[in-house]
């Protein structure tokens, strides 16, 4: 699915602001670096049905390929500032989720 888009969903709890600041600060440059998209995050997300094990926020962004995305994950930019978000928050999940290719 090489044309397909691909999008990451995360979700974490931010414990320290000005940490997790730095980070955010960074991570626009690098996501547009890469041909990704800010989509949209929410603090207070609703679980309709199933288990409620999010907390915290939950953050989706996309990017036009699966290449573009770990392209994205492994830039060594992206890594060193990642480390911020490492410190000011806990991660419950950072998930690659294929999109459909597109159609004729």
């Amino acid at each position: 699915m090489a044309d397909a888009p691909c999008y990451m969903v995360a979700n974490f709890h931010v414990h320290d602001a000005e940490k997790y600041r730095v980070y955010e600060k960074g991570f626009f440059p690098i996501l547009k670096k890469h041909g990704g998209s800010f989509h949209t995050f929410d603090d207070n997300s609703e679980t309709l049905e199933g288990d409620d094990g999010r907390t915290g926020r939950i953050v989706i962004f996309q990017f036009p390929s699966e290449e573009a995305a770990r392209a994205w994950w492994a830039d060594p930019d992206y890594q060193a500032l990642s480390e911020h978000r490492r410190a000011g928050t806990d991660m419950k999940f950072l998930q690659l989720v294929h999109g459909l290719p597109p159609r004729d």
